[in-house]
């Protein structure tokens, strides 16, 4: 069998369009966390179900596995800086971003286009990843245009289509 190159599969998977998430928990200390992903996807209705995966080389990588809330905000069109934020090694991701405590003081961020507040349900394996499961306790959908991510680049929704 051939060996894979992995920085060509990751070009392929790039061609996949995502939305932008922040996910954002509190450490056993009680401290916030968060980080950006876009590997957030729906699984169930009924029961409500999300989910998400983190790399197991994520510096909030103990945080999330051992957490059990989080929330996921959907981002909006405007907050291509905000993501970079949270997708930053800064010290303070919260840096002079307005949030709110949640539920189980999970801090939710104050501008987003949708927000699902999630008791973890199930971790799987995921080779370099986890797979984290959550049900979903509470939601708000703003209904804003999502912030896109194709490519390795943010993308703008309104960008004629080939034909």
């Amino acid at each position: 069998m051939s060996q894979i190159d992995q920085k060509a599969f990751r070009s392929a998977l790039g061609q996949f369009a995502t939305g932008v998430t922040v996910i954002t928990t509190v450490d056993a200390q009680g401290n916030k966390v968060g980080m950006t992903a876009n590997s957030f996807s729906s699984v169930s209705l009924d029961p409500m179900l999300v989910l998400w995966s983190i790399a197991r080389s994520s510096n909030s990588f103990n945080e999330f596995v051992n957490a059990d809330r989080f929330a996921i905000h959907v981002l909006h069109a405007n907050q291509q800086t905000l993501s970079n934020q949270f997708a930053s090694s800064c010290d303070d991701r919260f840096y002079n971003v307005s949030h709110s405590d949640g539920l189980g003081g999970v801090p939710l961020l104050n501008d987003y286009s949708a927000v699902f507040q999630c008791q973890t349900e199930h971790q799987y394996d995921g080779g370099d990843h986890i797979i984290i499961v959550g049900r979903v306790v509470a939601f708000e959908n703003r209904e804003q245009p999502p912030l896109i991510f194709h490519a390795g680049r943010y993308a703008d929704l309104d960008l004629p289509v080939a034909v």
